[in-house]
């Protein structure tokens, strides 16, 4: 679909071709079971199969087809103003190992890239968190202290490449942006050759954590694995509480054509106006594609169209776009003290990992993560796994956090049924192209009328823990403002931790 904000499509995924990996139809065996294909579970399986052992990856959909096929794909250790949060919050040393652990992503990156051949447009590149508000100067200064004391060669700058004014930035040399579909879909190519499988359209619905380990995929055919890693985005098990310590975000994007001399020349980030992420990406002989990412929002809680409209006029007002050609939404999950989980996935799990809750960096923390389980795995592992142990507890650090989203599920759970006038009283009220959820035969359904004017009807149920979805009205797809699962308007999952569809209802017209 063409708009005014361009095709409803990620770049990423419109220039490049489709994958055709087999789905699973029988029974097998292998060393290690990666659940997910996106960058954290296509760089663990690389890493993990670089150690010797026998890998299989399982993918619900197409490979490199979620949130990963929608970032903004830039590979660096500097991430808006983390240090002085990791500083103040922790120590000092845990904010060094972030660094390092972050640093070396970015260096990884670059080394597999050139080792393999991988054409994906990698540029070097510095990084900067700006600020434009001259009371924010004292939030910057703090990081660049903070980042230096980390170890990144930080410096604070009030001259940058973008084309306005800024009180003061942190800028760190040397990061990285790419394309990151054409490099794992090469990072797959190289697994396969080296005696991976990849199995694609096979959603994992069950896990039994026993020696060895079963995964029940939705055909009934079953996965043993000595060991598991669990890189779904969100994960699709509900263990050790993590669906209470994960906050889903969904964040937006918008990308428009501009000549080359427009480049800014470096990846930018602020924390103001409901954070703004720029970055450019070649479109041609002289031609580079701007990208501008921001208007995060918790799925399902307000109208996605008028986001979008806000992040184009910024785009246009800042930049001189001639057009703008793309615009899709991603989506993260943040933890509640800030740091990623990676590494076992409860205080009981001897054989099964996670990797998750990448915070807006998964780029980074993808590709760490999957060197930091490898080394787990081989029983070496690095210096900072210590600071992304899933069953690590920092109750000061989360306490706020904790209750904050507490508060936020339980008044979606409770209170959207409490609450009638969120509700449309007749499927003849919806024009086509919308949504809404309504009580028909004494059930709450998801109703869309599509342009042709027929209905779609499905239970307005999570299938995850049973909130009410909610519509999405540019993505045009119904998305639970609890832990942000995502169904299309049949019910299908997009987006878990939800692994069943929304049951079907009746499409007749009341």
């Amino acid at each position: 679909m063409n708009s005014p904000i361009g095709t409803a499509e990620s770049y990423w995924i419109d220039s490049t071709g489709p994958t055709s990996y087999p789905p699973l139809t029988g029974d097998v065996e292998a060393d290690v079971a990666v659940v997910g294909a996106g960058i954290a579970g296509i760089c663990s399986a690389w890493e993990i199969a670089a150690t010797g052992r026998s890998v299989v990856i399982l993918e619900a959909d197409r490979i490199v087809g979620g949130t990963t096929g929608y970032t903004t794909a830039k590979v660096s250790a500097q991430h808006t103003l983390v240090y002085d949060m990791l500083r103040s919050s922790f120590d000092e040393e845990t904010a060094r190992l972030y660094a390092r652990s972050q640093q070396d992503a970015v260096e990884h990156l670059d080394r597999t890239a050139a080792e393999l051949g991988i054409d994906c447009e990698l540029e070097r590149a510095p990084a900067y968190t700006y600020v434009t508000e001259e009371k924010r100067i004292d939030q910057i200064r703090a990081e660049v202290d903070a980042a230096r004391h980390a170890g990144l060669p930080a410096t604070l700058v009030t001259e940058t490449g973008l084309p306005f004014p800024v009180a003061a930035a942190v800028r760190v040399a040397d990061q990285i942006q790419f394309h990151p579909r054409r490099y794992l879909l090469g990072l797959a190519e190289a697994l396969i050759a080296r005696g991976g499988r990849i199995f694609e359209r096979t959603r994992v619905v069950a896990l039994d954590e026993g020696n060895p380990c079963r995964l029940t995929t939705e055909s009934g055919a079953v996965v043993r694995a000595r060991d598991v890693v669990v890189a779904t985005h969100y994960p699709v098990f509900d263990r050790a509480l993590l669906f209470a310590r994960l906050q889903p975000r969904r964040e937006l994007a918008v990308a428009g054509v501009f000549a080359a001399e427009h480049d800014p020349r470096g990846m930018y980030i602020t924390p103001e106006n409901n954070t703004r992420s720029v970055r450019t990406a070649p479109y041609g002989a002289d031609r580079r594609l701007l990208i501008i990412t921001g208007e995060h929002l918790r799925p399902g809680t307000a109208s996605t169209t008028d986001r979008f409209d806000l992040l184009a006029q910024w785009a246009r007002d800042h930049f001189p776009v001639d057009s703008l050609a793309y615009h899709w939404g991603a989506q993260d999950n943040t933890t509640s003290d800030g740091m990623p989980y990676i590494g076992r996935f409860h205080p009981g799990a001897r054989h099964v990992y996670v990797s998750t809750g990448f915070g807006g960096w998964g780029m980074t923390h993808g590709i760490m993560g999957g060197r930091l389980l490898a080394a787990e795995l081989a029983g070496e592992p690095t210096p900072w796994a210590k600071i992304y142990d899933p069953r690590r507890l920092h109750p000061k650090v989360e306490a706020g956090s904790l209750l904050t989203s507490g508060v936020e599920v339980g008044r979606h759970l409770v209170g959207d049924r409490l609450r009638p006038h969120t509700f449309v009283d007749s499927a003849a009220d919806l024009a086509p192209g919308n949504g809404a959820v309504m009580r028909r035969s004494g059930r709450r359904s998801a109703v869309y009328r599509d342009h042709d004017g027929r209905l779609h009807s499905v239970s307005a149920v999570c299938t995850h823990l049973g909130c009410l979805v909610a519509f999405n009205d540019a993505e045009t797809s119904w998305d639970c403002p609890c832990h942000g699962s995502r169904f299309d308007i049949d019910g299908k999952v997009l987006e878990g931790p939800a692994t069943r569809p929304l049951e079907s209802h009746d499409a007749g017209e009341d």
